[in-house]
């Protein structure tokens, strides 16, 4: 697998031709429109118009619409279910987007009519909820005042004494009363009577009361008369909104349509968009972008169809950061897409690492996942979710992964004898079953054989990140810098292997001569100083030489010890999975193991399922892709139909 080679595209079509031959461009889905060259501009085409804003609109109104269906009424879905199939061409036919638009608008124009009634709801029982303090006054509550006296409303906070305020307001009018209507905890409601002159007099001896006067609006007759008004209004207010609920209701049948509408919108969007990257003149447009060189000859039938003028090729070094990147996967790789996109794609003149890092993540997720029971669940799962839902792209590439991840789990559970744990052997054990029934057989046991998954893991570590190094030394000289792969990725293998001899010498193969291991330790180090300082002048070759022994040896050492992660983890998931099984035996009895089965199993397995994702991402993405890796490509995205509700089918 490789990264897909990338071709230059200019073109000139006729402009009564532009629409047909962007709506099969979009069809096959493999040209990317580039903003257009300052020099276009500069020779008098003009930059084509774009009506995306509107298409924006439209499509959010089919959206607003169908999320208003999918509240007032929810859709009964089946836990996993594929997405309704629909052909291409359909997509591309916008002969019913109009009827669609209506019939969301009118949806949406329910939802408001729903609002407005509910705004006047809330308005009706705050007006009862202001009456209450009220109702007891067989008073009009627009009297504000009489030929010769005032009515004041209002209210005083509770803590205040009423006979001081009678008190106040009787030395600033003798004719002045104050009645209290009703009281609550914090507040009073009370009602004052005075002559019409002396309400300047009267307000400023309440002020220092707290009096807050109170404004009834445009209502009129008694509390107790408004209130139920109300009452009665809320009882029409709830019919009619019941009936605008209905209506909706009712609408649930379009909800297909506005789904199909939408897609077909997105269609249209990505056209408009891509119009908008084309200039032109009066007859005629220009176009540019890029397209996989695989798949010219078929575009060469679709531009030589329509009579386009146009020219290909290939781009030079000092173009590689503007040139998509789209990796070509097989059903293995594939499933690595999704790693790959979440810590950056490659550069274009870098390598695909998918099918470089498949084998080794697929592996350390197993060792450290390590349990046949939960390889089973995620093998289950995965398989059950292709065949309901039949996904595609990236829950395609999910997919895959947590399968791949299942069978390798499985595998690595077989090996370390685990299958929910020791779950077997606890279930015997509550059957009174014979000492040892149960004891699946291992080839090594992870809690009682720690130090050697330790030293195998970091085994494995030292193969995974040479691998890394034989990749950037190929690509090195590829490239032509042989060099830098011998001083570089050359000059430490040659002092590994002195390891390797000095190491055997001291343990398993005493027969060595030692002289054999120190020769070639030290002609590697002498090695790994040259090339770390090669570069290097005056002053700055001699600090060099500290930089470059501290940089490989503890680089190297905190690599490797990274590894360890593959045994911690593989570790605690066995250890946190016996003790759930341990706990559930305590009772002795079937029932009460299975519950704690069950509850401990689902947590173990869920921060295992993500924890090992995590962890061996980052061995990937730090450590491996650490040594060959080079980043920072941008992610092909050609005009094509990416529908969001339906699959689409081939005509």
């Amino acid at each position: 697998m490789a990264i897909v080679k990338m071709k230059k595209l200019r073109l000139m079509a006729i402009r009564s031709e532009k629409d047909a031959l962007l709506r099969d461009l979009e069809r096959l889905g493999c040209v990317e429109f580039s903003e257009p060259d300052e020099a276009l501009a500069e020779e008098g085409l003009v930059r084509e118009s774009s009506d995306a804003l509107t298409l924006r609109n439209q499509q959010n109104t089919l959206l607003n619409a169908l999320g208003l269906l999918d509240r007032y009424v929810p859709e009964k879905k089946p836990l996993l279910s594929a997405k309704p199939q629909v052909e291409l061409d359909a997509l591309l036919d916008e002969s019913g987007l109009q009827a669609a638009l209506t019939s969301a608008e009118t949806v949406n124009g329910l939802e408001e009519k729903i609002k407005r009634l509910a705004a006047e709801e809330s308005r009706q029982n705050s007006l009862i909820e202001s009456m209450k303090p009220w109702l007891d006054l067989d008073l009009p509550l627009s009297t504000v005042s009489t030929e010769r006296c005032a009515v004041l409303w209002g209210s005083i906070p509770s803590r205040m004494d009423l006979g001081e305020v009678k008190a106040a307001l009787s030395k600033a009018s003798e004719e002045a009363e104050l009645f209290l209507v009703s009281g609550e905890k914090s507040t009073n409601y009370v009602l004052v009577v005075c002559i019409r002159e002396d309400v300047p007099a009267v307000q400023e001896s309440l002020r220092p009361f707290g009096f807050t006067a109170i404004t009834f609006g445009s209502e009129s007759g008694t509390a107790r008369e408004c209130s139920a008004e109300a009452a009665g209004r809320l009882q029409v207010l709830a019919r009619e909104k019941e009936a605008v609920r209905e209506e909706l209701i009712s609408m649930a049948p379009i909800r297909s349509e506005l789904r199909f509408a939408a897609d077909v919108t997105s269609a249209k969007i990505a056209r408009t968009e891509a119009e908008g990257k084309l200039m032109g003149l009066d007859s005629t447009v220009v176009m540019q972008g890029w397209m996989p060189a695989e798949r010219e000859q078929e575009l060469r039938q679709v531009f030589d169809r329509y009579g386009c003028a146009w020219e290909t090729e290939d781009p030079v070094p000092e173009e590689y950061p503007d040139v998509p990147v789209q990796l070509k996967n097989n059903r293995i790789t594939d499933a690595l897409n999704m790693v790959t996109n979440m810590y950056s794609l490659p550069a274009y003149d870098g390598v695909d690492p998918n099918p470089l890092m498949a084998p080794f993540f697929i592996l350390f997720y197993g060792l450290m996942m390590a349990d046949m029971g939960y390889g089973l669940i995620m093998m289950a799962a995965a398989l059950v979710a292709m065949a309901k839902i039949k996904p595609r792209k990236g829950t395609l590439s999910f997919c895959r992964l947590l399968l791949y991840g299942g069978v390798s789990t499985f595998i690595m559970g077989a090996l370390t004898g685990g299958f929910f744990g020791n779950a077997p052997e606890q279930i015997g054990k509550i059957l009174g079953k014979p000492e040892g029934w149960g004891v699946l057989p291992s080839l090594f046991n992870p809690m009682t054989d720690s130090m050697l998954v330790l030293i195998g893991s970091m085994v494995l570590g030292m193969i995974h990140l040479n691998t890394g190094m034989v990749i950037s030394a190929v690509e090195k000289v590829k490239k032509g810098d042989t060099a830098s792969a011998i001083w570089e990725e050359g000059a430490l293998w040659v002092t590994l292997v002195g390891i390797i001899f000095f190491a055997l010498n001291k343990t398993v193969a005493p027969g060595i001569p030692a002289i054999i291991g120190k020769v070639i330790l030290i002609v590697g180090g002498l090695m790994v100083l040259y090339g770390g300082t090669r570069g290097a002048t005056g002053f700055g070759k001699f600090t060099s030489i500290f930089g470059t022994l501290y940089n490989t040896l503890t680089g190297w050492f905190g690599d490797i010890l990274s590894y360890s992660r593959i045994m911690a983890l593989m570790l605690a998931g066995s250890v946190i999975a016996t003790v759930f099984n341990t706990i559930g035996g305590i009772a002795n009895n079937l029932i009460f193991f299975l519950i704690i089965f069950l509850i401990g199993h689902a947590l173990n397995f869920a921060l295992n399922l993500l924890g090992c994702y995590v962890h061996d991402l980052r061995l990937q993405c730090l450590e491996y892709f650490g040594k060959f890796y080079k980043d920072g490509g941008r992610a092909f995205e050609p005009l094509a139909v990416n529908p969001k509700f339906f699959d689409t089918v081939e005509n």
